[in-house]
């Protein structure tokens, strides 16, 4: 088992208002960027379901704080699921294996204590946005992750990456522009066995988490990516949904993570439809 499981901490943040679950901070290592919240299910009398969420920012930034969107926590706890939503270490004090190594790790916190948490174990879904869904693809498609934290897909029910595009990273790398390409060289480096090591769709003849849902905007990249990714799953069995939604750009890319969870939004029926599917 990992260390993350056996160290972490729970602090209790201030009480939530009446009709809303409270939230409370653990920490899954000794980082201060290695701790994650959690919030129960609303009106649920035994054990439920977990969507753990993992925030984007070029590898480089963001934070459970400001990069989760308001609409995930009171929308799916609403809905009967716990949620955790997640910090990990960022580039380049640290690496991009290292990072999906925390997203283990930080799963291997919130089981551990499964019963005091009230946690259903094996009903749990990764969900991530940009940077974030590549993390949760590579831990998806790459069982060293999980196996470092003393966990394995039969733990993981599905993966739900949100607009992500570095699921082929050599792909990504030759095809994008100035804007982005310091970005994912300093995230994925230039060794090609390093950058194919850290590709999901290079990853996904190997064992996979059991069902994905792939969502992402109207981005070109972003479209030729996932459909790369989603014929790399089929082709190993997996179980694999594919949309997309209006938006274009980093507008695009940015609002159907701010948007997710919200009831007008045409994503959230579409995420709340298949996970009642996969965690009926």
């Amino acid at each position: 088992m990992a260390v993350a499981a056996s160290i972490a901490l729970s602090v209790p943040q201030v009480a939530a208002a009446p009709g809303q679950s409270q939230t409370e901070t653990i920490a899954y290592g000794t980082d201060a960027l290695q701790q994650l919240d959690f919030t129960r299910a609303r009106g649920t009398a035994g054990p439920a379901p977990l969507i753990v969420f993992v925030h984007g920012g070029g590898w480089k930034r963001g934070d459970k704080g400001n990069a989760t969107g308001r609409w995930k926590a009171p929308h799916f706890t609403g809905e009967g699921y716990a949620f955790a939503t997640i910090n990990y270490r960022l580039v380049p004090d640290f690496t991009v294996e290292q990072q999906a190594q925390d997203v283990a790790d930080a799963l291997a916190a919130l089981l551990a204590p499964s019963h005091r948490l009230g946690i259903a174990r094996g009903k749990v879904v990764l969900m991530g946005h940009s940077a974030g869904a590549h993390l949760a693809a590579l831990v998806g498609t790459d069982p060293q992750y999980l196996r470092k934290a003393g966990l394995s897909y039969a733990d993981i029910a599905g993966i739900v990456p949100i607009d992500g595009a570095a699921y082929d990273v050599p792909r990504q790398i030759a095809q994008s522009g100035r804007f982005m390409r310091a970005t994912y060289l300093q995230a994925f480096g230039q060794a090609p066995q390093r950058q194919r090591d850290l590709s999901p769709s290079m990853q996904a003849a190997k064992p996979n988490a059991p069902a994905f849902l792939l969502l992402h905007v109207e981005r070109e990249d972003g479209i030729a990516q996932a459909r790369e990714f989603e014929t790399a799953l089929r082709k190993a069995g997996a179980q694999v949904e594919r949309h997309t939604f209006a938006g274009k750009g980093l507008r695009g890319h940015a609002k159907i993570n701010r948007e997710l969870g919200n009831p007008d939004y045409p994503a959230t029926a579409v995420v709340d439809r298949w996970l009642a599917k996969i965690l009926e």
